[in-house]
């Protein structure tokens, strides 16, 4: 078995943190020095895609599980890239950074950021592709059950990630302010692209972890091949208490009651629809609330109570929906990570 080429260090850490720096301030110029944000979410999802090609291409002579994990990474960025390209493209621009496009640290706090999201999530296809790792042969044929596992979790994260996009996109472009999603994966979750995209992380870190778990790889490389599960959880911390349901649950609730968007109707969604995990709502609406705020991680800091949350007098009825129906509300940005993307 080829070892691959040594880059730097053993572990392709260090060349793929610099690559991912530069590209990131390459678009960072770009949006910065131009104002122009439908690159933002582009250069974060490619980037994932050039940092599994040049790991793949190091490597020599690759085994079918680095051709999967990495082709898997590839497809997932490319798509999520494309998909948000596309969408800033349609509705102008991207409301994220009204406050930050005009100040240059704050903006690029955000692509130090996104650097970050990118190389930490990138860090089980890095590992698995590094010469710490093709050093040790032979390794376990691809099709062990860690691997099959993780080819048929990846197709259910990639279809409910990508489906539940479109079906989001779609649904928006039909319908005013006031409708409600829920349909489709949203009639199973509020949040079905962040369940998917979890998923998805999740899956490619089983199939890298094989070649340590069925194979010959010890010694450090087996201990660096387990630690990236860092990757997934990374994604799974930045979408749970971050930038995904925090900036979508309380703050998207509190809009639709204070301007009067059929809340009645969305608080009855909220009650029977489960916040990440798919679940039947007719089962899900009869559960105690200790199980919700467990079990199904509908943790406090997502629920919006009105007599504490919101802007209006306790004793104010919520504005009528008709005098403020041109609230602007925030769409999902990725991995959207960084943004939200629900």
């Amino acid at each position: 078995m080829a070892e691959g080429i040594h880059v730097l260090d053993d572990y392709y850490l260090a060349i793929t943190l610099l690559v991912t720096i530069a590209y990131q301030l390459f678009f960072f110029s770009i949006a910065f020095s131009f104002k122009f944000d439908k690159l933002t979410d582009f250069a974060g999802g490619t980037n994932f895609v050039i940092l599994a090609i040049l790991t793949l291409a190091l490597s020599r002579s690759p085994d079918a599980r680095q051709v999967v994990a990495s082709v898997f990474m590839m497809v997932w960025g490319l798509r999520l890239s494309l998909f948000l390209l596309f969408r800033v493209l349609k509705t102008g621009k991207d409301d994220r950074f009204d406050d930050k496009r005009d100040r240059f640290f704050p903006f690029l706090g955000f692509w130090v950021f996104q650097m970050l999201w990118v190389w930490v999530c990138s860090l089980p296809v890095t590992v698995l592709n590094s010469p710490a790792v093709r050093r040790y042969s032979p390794q376990p044929s691809f099709g062990t059950g860690r691997d099959i596992a993780g080819v048929v979790l990846f197709a259910v994260g990639f279809v409910m990630e990508s489906v539940s996009d479109v079906q989001r996109f779609v649904f928006r472009s039909r319908n005013d302010k006031s409708a409600i999603c829920e349909s489709g994966f949203f009639y199973w979750s509020r949040h079905p692209n962040y369940f998917g995209e979890i998923i998805i992380q999740f899956s490619v870190y089983m199939i890298c972890v094989s070649a340590a778990a069925d194979g010959p790889v010890g010694g450090q490389a087996f201990k660096a091949l387990y630690a990236t599960i860092l990757g997934p959880f990374f994604l799974t911390i930045l979408l749970m208490f971050v930038s995904g349901l925090p900036l979508s649950e309380r703050s998207g609730a509190k809009k639709r009651y204070e301007n009067g968007l059929n809340w009645e109707a969305y608080q009855r969604y909220l009650n029977r629809t489960s916040i990440l995990i798919p679940f039947p709502p007719q089962i899900y609406e009869r559960l105690p609330t200790i199980i919700k705020r467990t079990v199904f991680l509908e943790f406090p800091m997502y629920v919006f109570d009105p007599t504490k949350d919101s802007d209006i007098a306790k004793n104010q009825q919520p504005a009528d929906g008709e005098q403020r129906r041109n609230s602007s509300s925030k769409d999902r940005r990725s991995g959207e990570l960084l943004t939200n993307r629900g």
